[in-house]
């Protein structure tokens, strides 16, 4: 096991090292650059200041010595300055990584406790009344837009029932556990709604598939309980296949709360990200996709290490 983690995180940092430099190069092809964005204010910049500027910053420099002076740093932890926020990297990305962890470890949980719950329920009798009303919900969750799903918690739960306020992360002069506690449940449920669905027809599929199996009929001759067969025998089995969507989607929730913190005004990784490559700031876009290549990376490893957890005969090696 221990052999199998070294060997994955060495693996993690290789993709992370060969992605830094595709995201660097790619940033690097979008029109205009640091240099460009000073002088927009002061046309009357003479040829001869902005080559000096281009020599400061290393603008004038090929591609491959621009990434290894900044991977030179990087490996220091010096991350470079963000050019819109006047600050340094790692202190414009500390509160929105904290926000977006937020959002995604909280949808995340209501989305696995309601996909369990509701998958095993529909699994135990497939094509009955249950069933239907289950899947018919799930593929409503799967089909909806998730801008129109907050457009209308926001319509329905903030400006007719007053229940939560409608954006932002605290009301002004309080900030509180409750007040910002009470500005993160209709994010949360939104971005739970919108995975809610697709994992619901993974977990119903997989439990039907395992409820059949020969294992589950031999625990059933035995006189086990319908709990410990579904449980125990049926739903441990049934997870293999789900773990592999879930985690996979977690990397994906990281992504993909870009229009959830957008329609909520929660200031998070996604609309932080989507911001610096509209500003063309280059080092805070580099380090929130890196970031989030990250995650995903670090998604599948949970993933694999999970497989061993759940089915000891699936070797890790």
């Amino acid at each position: 096991m221990a052999a199998f983690i070294l060997r994955r995180v060495v693996q993690t940092l290789l993709v992370l090292l060969v992605m830094s430099f595709v995201i660097y190069a790619l940033i690097g092809l979008m029109p205009g650059d640091p240099v460009d964005m000073m002088i927009a204010g002061n046309p009357g910049a003479t040829p001869e200041v902005v080559a000096a500027l281009r020599k400061i910053y290393g603008a004038d420099q090929p591609l491959m010595v621009r990434y290894w002076h900044w991977l030179s740093d990087a490996l220091r932890g010096d991350f470079g300055f963000s050019r819109t926020h006047s600050q340094p990297v790692l202190e414009v990305l500390a509160p929105a990584l904290w926000q977006t962890c937020q959002l995604m470890i909280g949808s995340f949980v209501v989305s696995v406790i309601l996909s369990f719950a509701l998958g095993i329920v529909a699994a135990l009798r497939p094509g009955g009344w249950v069933d239907g009303l289950i899947s018919l919900c799930a593929f409503a969750g799967i089909s909806v837009p998730v801008f129109w799903l907050a457009l209308m918690m926001i319509l329905v739960f903030a400006v007719e029932l007053h229940w939560f306020p409608a954006s932002g992360i605290a009301n002004v002069g309080d900030g509180g556990l409750r007040d910002r506690l009470m500005h993160l449940v209709m994010p949360i449920t939104t971005l739970a709604l919108a995975n809610t669905g697709a994992f619901i027809r993974y977990v119903r599929a997989s439990m039907i598939e395992v409820m059949r199996m020969d294992h589950v009929r031999t625990a059933r001759a035995k006189g086990a309980g319908e709990g410990r067969v579904v449980l125990i025998h049926a739903f441990r089995n049934a997870l293999i296949p789900v773990v592999t969507i879930m985690a996979l989607s977690f990397g994906v929730l990281f992504n993909g709360a870009l229009l959830t913190e957008t329609m909520f005004a929660q200031p998070g990784m996604g609309k932080m990200i989507y911001d610096s490559i509209q500003g063309n700031d280059y080092n805070l876009a580099l380090v929130g996709l890196l970031f989030a290549t990250l995650v995903t990376l670090l998604s599948n490893l949970a993933a694999d290490l999970a497989y061993g957890w759940l089915d000891p005969r699936i070797a890790l090696a």
